[in-house]
């Protein structure tokens, strides 16, 4: 009987011991959570605005010939002028980047109302792209200009960029943490209570929005080269960074 009891005391020994070990980080986490500070979140606007410094030019020339060899020749001829141009004026290497090459045959549809005569080729077309990174605004016409006049005649797209913004999106990033500790004291004040440390803060960083020259109006541009200079004006780009911030609230 004694042996009996004992092992029966120590049975429930354990088993009050082993609940109370299972019950502990449940009542920790409990505790952690009650005793967690109330938190206020905001999100902090900040924009700055640069003028640009480089301009971004998107060229291509066409050639249509019989064959697609002499398209391909005529081509690379008036590439090779236009390249030699933006050498003399200016242009270094590495702002200078050919693209792909494209050759596409030139069809001519039969009237066929019953659609079972084939196609006939008639030629060939060649293009190929030239994009321009111009660093001195001051030339952004003329090598349009020049371009024109040597053998670009398809339409491209004119950007005004930043060459290195870091600095003007740090500003942004102070406006954008400004902004939300502005907030985060509005809402506190409204509330009778006040902020404390930070405990969270991520950013959320927008694109810059460089100042394009839409397809149709720099073809038009185009079009007036070379007799008239191409006005051209960079205007600003704008920077804009958001930030999430989540502050203690001090009761």
């Amino acid at each position: 009987m004694n042996n009996r009891a004992t092992t029966l005391l120590a049975t429930s020994f354990s088993a009050i011991m082993l609940a109370g070990a299972l019950a502990l980080p449940a009542q920790a986490q409990e505790n952690q959570m009650t005793k967690q500070p109330a938190r206020i979140a905001v999100t902090g606007e900040g924009t700055m605005t640069a003028s640009p410094d480089m301009a971004v030019l998107n060229l291509s020339v066409l050639r249509e010939a019989k064959t697609a060899r002499e398209a391909m020749t005529a081509n690379n001829e008036a590439m090779a002028k236009v390249l030699e141009a933006m050498k003399k004026a200016g242009i270094e290497d590495r702002d200078l980047q050919t693209g792909g090459i494209n050759i596409q045959p030139r069809y001519v549809y039969p009237d066929d109302k019953n659609g079972l005569k084939e196609p006939s080729i008639t030629g060939y077309t060649v293009s190929n792209s030239l994009t321009v990174r111009v660093r001195d605004l001051a030339k952004v016409g003329n090598v349009l200009d020049e371009s024109v006049t040597l053998g670009v005649n398809q339409g491209g797209d004119l950007s005004f960029v930043n060459d290195n913004p870091s600095a003007t999106i740090n500003e942004a990033r102070k406006r954008a943490v400004a902004d939300a500790i502005a907030k985060a004291k509005t809402l506190a004040d409204a509330a009778g209570v006040g902020i404390g440390r930070v405990v969270e803060i991520n950013e959320q960083s927008r694109p810059p929005m460089p100042m394009p020259i839409a397809r149709a109006q720099f073809r038009s541009m185009a079009a007036a080269a070379p007799e008239d200079a191409v006005p051209v004006a960079a205007g600003e780009n704008s920077y804009n960074v958001s930030v999430n911030v989540v502050f203690e609230i001090k009761e």
